[in-house]
């Protein structure tokens, strides 16, 4: 699970490629061949379905090839997990990788393929060969699984349960080990559904690593933050539902202050759904109006600024849940059931459904889906930082006039219950926990205050450093260095940065590895010498990542 903000620290990678390494490498770009700087116009093609299907499959019956040709050894094998290809032919395909049958966590790679079939380069997780000794455990399941329910009880999750420990092969730091991995269930201490990955060394016992994977017909609502709306629904018989058939089957539902389960579809007799005002009731559909607005449109942004057609880029919706718990203060996504939460807020009067949290959650799923970054160190902050850069641009694509666009995260919702935003992108600091700039110690910050470093990064990028006001918001950009930052406008910045996350940017990706990816984004899309490229590195020293 992914959530909004600090005290719950949650996002769910795919079970069986998941990935936790984090700060604990430095690995996150380390490349063979490297792909020589490439003329501009390296844009991601818009793929049908079909296409991306096909692509998929001919990766996977061409794996075997592939796997030999870039090095690996004879146990090992590749798993495709996507496939993504530019204008000009070039083809990024994703991979997890196997070592004699068991997953390799910290393995995972993406060929760079020019459209002669030729190897361009090679982005890894790790550069460590995949070679354990023995296969066989000194350390019993049973044990491994018992430590791991002890190790989330000492985080404070409550009703802590495990079923079971899987064996794999960590490859996150150091020398590659036999180790397990046991996910935790049960709640966290807020109430928050705990799914806590613990990796345990199968010879040794000692923990190796641990993240959580809890990361949070057209109608008209009447929403609380983006007034009244347009909202695709669903006629069945006569009354009305919120599923956008149009958005890949995207369902609405309510929990009803419940914890668990899907909830009940929200359904009226009239297709208007929500009244536009703040209400303290379970069965309010206001919640429910602005968390279908919020994936109608973060679903809209994706498909119209960088072709991307739903979170896994299949053409499958999510689902949304509101109303979680009772003044449940935030929301998440949670890959395993691939959908958003929404908890109501103090008192259950500030619900977190406003525009830019949809994108952030929602954000968090395609991280899920394409790097995988994981959730701890400067990875994890790399992976907060994605949220909230796409939840900002979902806002300023919506264009609406009740939530304009602005570079304030959660402005809307009223967590800190004075008014003022979650956090600031010009200057992060200003939240008094998020860092401005790099430092050694920055991995190991939460990983919504780490955000901070690539947060003001894609601020300057997009705006430049000083003083100006956008939308009626004033801001005040300083640099580390003391440098003056012109920005390349906000588009060219958001292509930039889906153009790493999707191609160069690993599970294991830190911030030194951001810069090497977006610069690759940059000169692939731009050209190496181009304005784009020279402020990407520009804003990246600003911000002391050299």
């Amino acid at each position: 699970m992914s959530p909004l903000y600090a005290r719950h620290k949650r996002t769910t990678l795919a079970i069986a490629t998941a990935v936790a390494a984090g700060a604990l490498l430095s690995t996150g770009l380390a490349t063979s061949a490297t792909a020589a700087a490439k003329t501009p116009g390296a844009a991601p093609v818009s793929l049908s379905a079909a296409a991306h299907t096909s692509l998929i499959q001919k990766a996977q019956a061409d794996a075997a090839a592939t796997a030999q040709q870039i090095g690996l050894g004879a146990k090992e094998k590749l798993v495709v997990k996507d496939v993504v290809k530019d204008v000009d032919g070039t083809v990024h395909t994703r991979y997890e990788r196997t070592y004699a049958g068991l997953p390799v966590l910290g393995g995972d790679l993406v060929v760079h393929t020019a459209k002669s079939g030729k190897t361009e380069g090679v982005t890894r997780a790790t550069k460590a060969t995949i070679k354990v000794a023995s296969l066989k455990p000194q350390l019993s399941a049973a044990k491994a699984e018992q430590q791991a329910v002890s190790a989330a009880k000492t985080l404070g999750s409550a009703k802590s349960s495990a079923n079971g420990a899987r064996k794999v092969i960590w490859a996150g730091s150091g020398k590659p080990v036999l180790a397990y991995e046991t996910i935790v269930g049960g709640l966290q201490d807020d109430g928050t559904p705990n799914q806590l990955h613990v990796i345990t060394d199968a010879a040794t016992g000692k923990k190796l690593f641990q993240y959580q994977g809890i990361e949070n017909a057209t109608g008209t609502g009447k929403t609380l933050y983006s007034g009244t709306v347009s909202l695709s629904t669903t006629q069945s018989g006569s009354s009305y539902n919120l599923t956008d058939a149009s958005r890949g089957g995207h369902k609405t539902y309510n929990l009803a202050r419940k914890t668990s389960g899907k909830g009940t579809l929200v359904s009226n007799s009239t297709n208007t759904f929500g009244t536009g005002t703040a209400s303290t009731s379970s069965s309010d559909q206001t919640a429910a109006a602005d968390a279908a607005y919020g994936a109608q449109e973060t679903w809209d942004f994706y498909k119209s600024v960088f072709g991307r057609s739903g979170i896994k880029n299949d053409g499958v919706g999510a689902y949304s849940r509101v109303h979680y718990g009772s003044s449940y203060v935030n929301a998440f996504w949670d890959d395993s059931c691939f959908c958003m939460t929404y908890g109501d807020g103090s008192g259950n009067k500030d619900p977190l459904t406003s525009l830019d949290v949809a994108g952030h959650e929602m954000s968090h799923g395609v991280t899920a889906n394409t790097a995988g970054l994981d959730y701890s160190g400067e990875s994890g902050g790399l992976n907060e930082a994605t949220s909230d850069i796409m939840g900002t641009g979902v806002e300023f694509y919506a264009n609406n006039s009740s939530d304009k666009g602005d570079y304030l995260i959660g402005e809307k919702i009223n967590i800190n219950g004075d008014g003022t935003p979650l956090r600031y992108m010009d200057k992060p600091s200003k939240d008094g926990g998020s860092a401005d700039s790099w430092s050694s110690s920055v991995g190991d910050l939460d990983v919504h205050y780490s955000s901070g470093v690539a947060n003001h990064f894609f601020y300057l990028l997009s705006e430049g450093s000083g003083a100006k006001v956008i939308n009626g918001v004033s801001y005040n950009s300083p640099t580390s260095n003391g440098s003056t930052v012109t920005g390349i406008g906000r588009d060219k910045a958001l292509q930039i940065w889906y153009k790493a996350l999707t191609t160069y940017f690993t599970s294991t990706t830190d911030y030194s590895g951001a810069r090497s990816g977006t610069l690759k984004a940059a000169s692939d899309l731009y050209g190496a010498s181009s304005t784009e490229y020279k402020t990407v590195a520009a804003a990246w020293s600003a911000v002391n990542v050299s």
